[in-house]
């Protein structure tokens, strides 16, 4: 029988998931009638509408992400095998290229970029409403962005597919292409995203990307490459706007988790999830509850035991920091016992049914936005007390904590120098971001990882600071997809 390459065949069958929250209204796209498809521009509002929704896909923000980013990482950890051996193996770095987790997220992330491509591919086409079709282009190469951003981060060099591809021979063409490469393409859709992408919007529309989300990610990007003077032009856009509908950190740092509050003025992109039985809730209420804690975290449906808070995670928080309980419990009541096993309380709402909970996945918000410039600003050269400090101690005034100085008589609150600065920043995004999906690629992005996961008692390699590719996608297509280097 033929072999098709996976991260091809849903460009193929083109079957899109819906997204959620008010602006999606969605009907599945069937490779039967995607020939009459993408004829109006009613068409494409679907399509885009279900590219958002590959977000939500099992390999990408439903479920694959906090494990590649989160249990990877020194904060959070899997306690049950019964949890799942694959997510064990990443956790304690034992995965080697068969694991599934990896080949769904791979597979989940090509799935969009393949919506993605064929909405690019076909929109000029469409005769509808030039500044429409321009925001839809916009969306959509953000989208795009994100994802290849994802992946390139997680795997090193990959296939980067730019066209809709109509025939699995096609697809055998694409071997990796190097990381440079890909982010070459990322940076050059997230500048023409943000040309075209509205600050805001209203209505029914809230949630979609905006030029501020561009701009954001954009920033993230050069960072992660270490084009502080980039990164800092781009970030210092987002901080200096004036606008009516500028970004500013909530007063109360409860307030970014309640599902009554989503896409708040912190908000720049979250991945937008709704309950009610429809197939577009969010599982992370679930998801963190501890395995055996039956109903009593999650109210509906057990708990299933990822994603859970290290003893390590839960030390990192200074004494009187407000974002602590906001973020993590140290355990459940059962009856009248204790049981003292931590779990993540920022995405507790109570399930419609089992996996069907109302939290939206935070990925860009404005307290990342400081930090990154902080940690810019930093790496071109320190100031004592210079304007890095002044936003590096923004977020740590809305935690209940003291200024971070240069010169300070408490120890734990002296920055004297560059080096110290970049752990402080470290620090501060640990426990800021928490549980976001941030602290592996924090970690290898600024070349800690090796030495944090020594201190808590992981030995790694090099090589494992990506993972490898899955071996069904080698075996598909072993003339284009090679291993990374370290793995079987």
């Amino acid at each position: 029988m033929k072999r098709i390459l996976i991260y091809t065949t849903a460009v193929i069958s083109l079957s899109m998931a819906g997204c959620s929250k008010d602006f999606i209204e969605l009907a599945p796209i069937s490779q039967n009638n995607s020939v009459n498809f993408y004829k109006s521009a009613a068409d494409m509002k679907l399509a885009v509408n279900a590219a958002y929704g590959a977000l939500q896909y099992s390999g990408q923000y439903w479920s694959a992400l906090h494990e590649v980013a989160e249990v990877r990482s020194d904060n959070t950890e899997i306690l049950d095998v019964q949890t799942g051996l694959n997510v064990v193996e990443i956790d304690i770095f034992t995965n080697q290229s068969g694991n599934t987790l990896l080949n769904g997220m791979w597979n989940d992330h090509y799935r969009g970029i393949a919506q993605c491509n064929i909405i690019l591919n076909r929109i000029d086409a469409i005769d509808m409403d030039a500044n429409l079709k321009n925001r839809y282009i916009g969306e959509v190469k953000f989208l795009r962005s994100l994802m290849y951003f994802n992946m390139v981060r997680t795997f090193g060099d990959i296939p980067l597919v730019l066209n809709e591809i109509k025939s699995p021979e096609e697809g055998y063409a694409y071997g990796r292409e190097p990381v440079a490469k890909v982010y070459e393409q990322i940076i050059a859709d997230l500048q023409d995203a943000e040309s075209k992408l509205p600050v805001s919007y209203t209505g029914a529309d809230i949630g979609r990307a905006s030029s501020g989300a561009a701009k954001a990610l954009l920033g993230k990007v050069y960072l992660t490459n270490k084009q502080w003077g980039l990164a800092a032009a781009k970030l210092k856009e987002i901080i200096d706007n004036t606008a009516e509908n500028k970004y500013m950190l909530l007063a109360n740092y409860g307030d970014l988790w309640k599902v009554t509050n989503e896409n708040h003025r912190e908000s720049i992109f979250e991945v937008q999830f709704k309950k009610g039985g429809t197939g577009e809730g969010s599982p992370f209420t679930n998801q963190f509850a501890p395995r055996g804690s039956g109903v009593i975290v999650s109210k509906v449906g057990a708990g299933l035991g990822y994603n859970i808070p290290t003893q390590d995670m839960s030390d990192a928080y200074e004494a009187g920091d407000l974002r602590k309980d906001l973020s993590l419990a140290q355990g459940y009541m059962s009856g009248n016992t204790f049981v003292p096993v931590k779990y993540i309380t920022k995405y507790l709402d109570i399930p419609f049914q089992a996996n069907d909970a109302d939290n939206n996945w935070p990925v860009l918000r404005y307290a990342d936005v400081l930090l990154m410039y902080a940690e810019a600003l930093n790496e071109q050269g320190f100031v004592a007390d210079g304007e890095a400090f002044g936003f590096l101690n923004q977020v740590r005034r809305r935690a209940g904590l003291a200024d971070k100085t240069a010169v300070n008589a408490e120890p734990s609150l002296q920055v004297a120098d560059q080096a110290a600065f970049r752990l402080a920043i470290e620090q501060e995004r640990r426990v800021e971001l928490a549980f976001e999906n941030h602290r592996w690629f924090d970690l290898v992005r600024t070349g800690r990882a090796i030495e944090v996961m020594a201190e808590h008692g992981i030995t790694i390699q090099p090589h494992q600071l990506l993972y490898p590719i899955p071996q069904l996608q080698i075996d598909i297509n072993p003339a284009k997809i090679t291993q990374n280097p370290g793995y079987q």
